[in-house]
């Protein structure tokens, strides 16, 4: 799990950070880099395609490999292929082929998750799963530093070209970890075992239809639609509430990100200086923000630090506006960058927490994966408009904007906060009345 997790983080910022430092150091403008940040939509939507991937066997591939690994080599290969394409590019000349290249990679990179995810939970007992868990966010962080830190270091002492090969190159590692490792044994778990009844309702019910459409509606209902009237069933109403939370909680973050490295560019910091602190320097502070937001989370339960985070994130957008008038200080990127990873350690972790006691047990999988979805779908749409409002009107009032884009989180994390204090008041009224 390790060497695939590293498989798994590797495409991700070669698609984003990166490019976004490649594309502007080349005088690409700063709408036309926005707009490629749409090509990360694709792993927001990639829960559309997980059930052909999970049933599809694949020619020749499943049979020699397994259903698992087939699929995650397929995904592998894709990405090398994207990566290789995407080095051979000029973006100079056009910008066409480097975006269908980085839109091989993203979808690859988003089919090679979701079967990592099973080959993950299929591989061993429920005992091991958290250090499986743990093994695979060590590769994926790696990984992050091997294609942020490590490509950023390659450009700036050989060139761009040969980046982007050595990238594809290290999609090896998880080519020959497939090779070597077993296939996981099927089974059914209790997710699957609790939703084939109702499967199998559906299917009874609509016997005049085909047998290929009465399987299709057979899965909808049991993947999609028992896990959403299971939330609903749950919270009423007040589910709306919870679901614009998550849909706006992570908007001002990801917003702003299709710019940062455009703004770094633009500031003059040499590749090296961004390699080093907003790259290994960033990670580190990301990784103690994420502590710090597990022991607040301990401390204080999990809605006060939520909404300390999501203040946080915001206000630290305005950071990246006053950094833009400093005009390229070393310690200017030092100071946004500390309190700007920090913040969206503690936003991060607190927020996964939050989504995680969410989900109904009976379906963890799903719900999840449809709250990570719309978690990131509206922040990424819109981060593709950053590069328009950046040409048209500057970097403050862009990041500015992307600082308001957080009050509404921010303000519906208050409704929940008096929602979830008046549940607690009337659950404790009975033993106050000694029932």
């Amino acid at each position: 799990m390790l060497f695939l997790g590293f498989s798994a983080g590797l495409p991700f910022m070669l698609v984003f950070a990166t490019l976004t430092a490649w594309l502007r150091e080349f005088d690409v403008s700063r709408t036309a880099i926005g707009f490629f940040s749409w090509v990360g939509i694709t792993y927001s939507i990639k829960f559309i395609w997980s059930p052909v991937v999970d049933r599809l066997p694949l020619p020749g591939l499943t049979r020699w490999l397994g259903r698992r690994r087939a699929w995650i080599l397929l995904g592998q290969i894709g990405i090398a292929a994207g990566l290789t394409g995407m080095a051979f590019t000029d973006p100079q000349a056009a910008l066409w082929p480097i975006a269908l290249c980085a839109l091989l990679v993203a979808f690859s990179s988003a089919t090679q998750d979701v079967a990592i995810d099973a080959f993950r939970i299929e591989s061993d007992i429920d005992r091991y799963q958290g250090a499986l868990a743990a093994a695979y966010q060590m590769g994926y962080r790696m990984a992050i530093l091997a294609s942020y830190t490590g490509a950023l270091y390659l450009a700036e002492i050989l060139n761009w070209q040969l980046a982007y090969l050595t990238m594809a190159a290290l999609v090896g590692v998880g080519m020959v970890t497939v090779m070597l490792r077993p296939e996981p044994l099927p089974c059914v778990d209790r997710i699957s075992a609790g939703r084939e009844p109702r499967a199998a309702a559906f299917a009874e019910r609509h016997a005049e239809l085909p047998g290929w459409a009465r399987q299709a509606g057979a899965w909808l209902v049991g993947a999609v639609v028992c896990p959403v009237t299971d939330f609903f069933g749950r919270y009423g109403r007040f589910a709306l509430i919870m679901l614009g939370l998550v849909a706006s909680f992570r908007i001002t973050d990801i917003a702003m990100a299709s710019m940062a490295n455009p703004l770094y560019i633009d500031l003059g910091y040499s590749k090296a200086v961004i390699a080093n602190i907003s790259g290994a320097y960033g990670l580190a502070m990301t990784i103690i923000g994420a502590l710090l937001g597990g022991a607040l989370t301990a401390r204080f339960g999990l809605l006060r630090p939520l909404l300390a985070g999501a203040i946080l994130a915001a206000a630290t957008n305005l950071l990246f506006a006053w950094m833009a008038g400093q005009g390229g200080a070393t310690w200017a990127l030092v100071l946004t960058i500390s309190a700007d990873n920090l913040s969206g350690g503690i936003a991060g972790s607190v927020f996964i927490a939050w989504l995680s006691s969410l989900t109904s047990t009976t379906y963890t999988a799903t719900q999840y994966a449809l709250f990570s979805s719309l978690m990131t779908l509206p922040g990424k749409f819109l981060s593709g408009f950053g590069g328009l409002v950046v040409d048209t009107l500057n970097y403050p009032v862009f990041f500015i904007i992307s600082a308001v884009m957080g009050l509404p989180a921010i303000f519906l994390i208050m409704i929940i906060m008096r929602y979830a204090s008046r549940r607690e008041t009337v659950d404790a009224e009975p033993l106050r009345n000694g029932q």
